[in-house]
Formats: C-alpha cells, structure tokens, sequence
C-alpha cells in the first residue's frame, strides 16, 4: 500500500470503523506472525494480537503519521504487549523456527540439516538480551529496514546496528563454525 493511501486510510480509521477494519484485515497476518515469534504458542499469539489490535483502535486517533508505516506503530505495540505479558515471569520466550520454504526440493536429509540448523541458531537468538533479541527477530525474522527497526523499538538507528552487531557477534561465538554463512 503506497504511503498516502495507508495515510489515508488511518486517517478514515479515526472515524470510520470499516477503515480500521481494512487496517486490521491488511496488517493482522504479519503482527499474528510476529506475536507468535515472541511468544511461540498459538493461542497466546492470538491474545495479543486481538489486544494489540484494541488498544490500537482505541488508541488511534492519537496516532500521528511521522514517516514510518502504520504497521510500525503496530509492531511497537506488539511489542510492549509482549512485555507486558512477560512482565514479573522468570524464563525467556522461545522463537518460532525459520519458516521459509526452500526454492527447490531439497533431499530428506537436506531439509532436516537445514531445519535442524534452523532451530539451533533460533534457539541461541532466543538466548539473547531482550534488545538484542527483539532487533535480530525483526531483522531477520521480520525482515524490516534498521530505520524500521528503530522506529518499532524507540532506538536510534546506531543503536539498532549495535544490537545487531552485539547479537550476531554473540552468536558467532556460541554457535559451531558450520553456522557462520548463516550469520552474515
């Protein structure tokens, strides 16, 4: 959606409940997929995406179009609420495995090497610092732009490319030799 449509569109969503239906329709597929890779159960993915959708309803008409997507603004909220949940519990939130699908049919024992790799660097970016987990998730995860990113966390783009640097360093010290071409 081209920037001055989506503008307009949440413009009409402060009035309109049909437009930030749109809203919801075209934005509740990616925030459900990264909910669910915070928090990595299906059920609990879906309550915080359903709150994040009712607090950013409730809260749009304070909403104000500063340069960034909508959907930045969404992720932000994504993320206090996953905060918010986690908030006073020990333990940290597991990540969901990559899921992308390989471009050719790889054999068996390719694609169970690959998902098996896959899940290992997952799990040691589940071991990170908060930050440092939340940028590699939306980065590589997400697949959003470091401004993105620092819009969604409240960070200077610098800091952001800190975070990333931090992380993957991190995991290249924690992780086998064999895992490096996957961290670059």
């Amino acid at each position: 959606m081209p920037d001055f449509e989506e503008r307009e569109l949440v413009e009409r969503a402060k009035e309109d409940p049909d437009a930030f239906g749109a809203l919801y329709d075209r934005y509740f597929p990616q925030i459900y997929r990264f909910a669910y890779s915070r928090v990595h159960d299906q059920s609990l993915a879906e309550d915080v995406t359903s709150e994040v959708f009712f607090k950013a309803l409730r809260n749009i008409r304070r909403y104000t179009y500063a340069g960034h997507p909508f959907s930045s603004w969404l992720y932000q909220i994504t993320l206090n609420a996953v905060a918010d949940h986690y908030r006073g519990q020990h333990g940290e939130v597991e990540l969901e495995e990559g899921a992308s699908l390989p471009s050719s049919e790889p054999s068996v024992v390719d694609e169970v090497v690959r998902r098996d790799r896959s899940r290992r660097v997952w799990s040691a970016i589940d071991q990170l610092p908060r930050h440092q987990r939340a940028a590699m998730v939306l980065k590589f995860g997400e697949d959003k732009k470091i401004e993105e990113i620092a819009q969604i966390m409240g960070k200077s783009a610098g800091a952001v490319k800190l975070l990333l640097h931090r992380g993957v360093e991190r995991l290249r010290r924690e992780l086998p030799p064999e895992f490096e071409a996957g961290l670059t």
